[in-house]
């Protein structure tokens, strides 16, 4: 299975029935040699037993090249920390909204680069949270100053309201991230993004609020379902570190996890702005 998250995705993070693996081939057949080790196909495996080897393989020893926890929540601190520091500055400067949505855009393209590179680069995921963090700054200051003030520090709250419960859940097997989960995460996603594409794109052409799901009651509806989904991903992403923990990933692999939560924490903040902005008086 893998990651709604294209970051993940494209890093080979996969799940097939309950094991994790990275780019992980053909399972062995009952029987074999390699079924007792469950890194086998792995490319980040340790060496195997010699063969005749009965019993379990011994443990492999520490390896100072693999990704661990540390390594993400380190790197995750240093993409998240950006962008709160490049949003003061756009904050603080009162960025004008046409220069925050040009850094939108670089921020997406460089996403998109990253996202489909072989390999972590950490000057551009780095270079996509400072621009991420120039938009996130002057949009946050527009909503709080001109639509609901507070709103900023309303949506920061929940957003991290909604990693630390998930993060909870997920820790306490309350929510368990199978194939079901991930095959109804990923149609709700594709269905969500798809309406909303629609709505931009009736808005641009007929101007107003397009269809109008993302305004009113319909755009308090959306936003609360934008919210879910993020966690959602939230839950994905926490697997796919896991899993690339336990499968001993390379430690580079840590900036394309960071990389990978700031997008979902900065899904999650945006639709939590837009509904503040909503239920406290403005479309």
């Amino acid at each position: 299975m893998r990651s709604s998250n294209p970051v993940f995705s494209r890093r080979g993070f996969s799940r097939d029935n309950g094991n994790a693996g990275f780019n992980t081939a053909q399972q062995p057949q009952a029987g074999a040699p390699q079924a007792t080790n469950p890194y086998a196909n792995n490319p980040y495996a340790q060496p195997q037993a010699a063969p005749g080897f009965q019993g379990a393989p011994p443990a492999a020893p520490p390896h100072a090249g693999r990704m661990t926890m540390d390594d993400v929540v380190a790197r995750t601190g240093m993409t998240v920390g950006l962008v709160v520091v490049m949003a003061a500055v756009a904050w603080i400067t009162d960025l004008p909204l046409g220069p925050a949505i040009g850094a939108a855009l670089v921020a997406m393209v460089l996403a998109l680069v990253q996202a489909f590179k072989r390999k972590a680069s950490p000057p551009l995921i780095l270079a996509y949270a400072a621009f991420e963090g120039l938009f996130l700054g002057a949009i946050s200051n527009y909503v709080d100053s001109r639509i609901a003030d507070g709103a900023a520090m309303q949506a920061v709250l929940g957003t991290m309201a909604v990693f630390t419960a998930v993060l909870v859940m997920y820790k306490t097997r309350i929510i368990r991230v199978t194939q079901r989960f991930y095959r109804f995460v990923l149609a709700a996603a594709i269905g969500f993004v798809l309406l909303m594409g629609v709505n931009l794109l009736f808005a641009v052409l007929g101007g107003g609020d397009g269809l109008g799901f993302r305004s009113g009651a319909m755009g308090v509806l959306f936003g609360v379902i934008g919210i879910i989904l993020g966690a959602c991903f939230l839950a994905l992403d926490f697997k796919q570190v896991e899993d690339g923990i336990a499968y001993g990933a390379p430690r580079e692999e840590s900036w394309m996890a960071a990389f990978g939560l700031t997008l979902t924490l900065v899904w999650i903040y945006l639709e939590f702005l837009r509904l503040v902005a909503i239920l406290q008086g403005g479309d």
